[in-house]
């Protein structure tokens, strides 16, 4: 294996430096050892279910900048997930 991809919101609540400080420790005797470990962070994106504004989101309960409404789902920002592997 020569490389993981990981995909983390930026609201997940996980700490991309922890993942890389336990990356080598939790793949060692496994097929991953000795892979790289590349972190892509998502930015939070959110929709007013009231106005159907999209806009960027800092918080989980940013109101709507478009109506001020507070009825606002979160498209993306929560990832994690493996985006690829790199194999030989």
């Amino acid at each position: 294996m020569l490389s993981v991809t990981l995909e983390l919101g930026e609201l997940s609540g996980i700490v991309p430096d922890s993942v890389e400080f336990c990356f080598e420790a939790c793949t060692k005797g496994t097929l991953l050892e000795g892979a790289r470990l590349i972190i892509t962070r998502v930015a939070p994106k959110g929709l007013c279910r009231e106005c159907g504004t999209e806009f960027p989101v800092s918080a989980y309960y940013d109101s709507c900048p478009n109506c001020g409404g507070f009825t606002v789902e979160l498209m993306r920002g929560e990832e994690m997930r493996v985006k690829e592997l790199e194999v030989e």
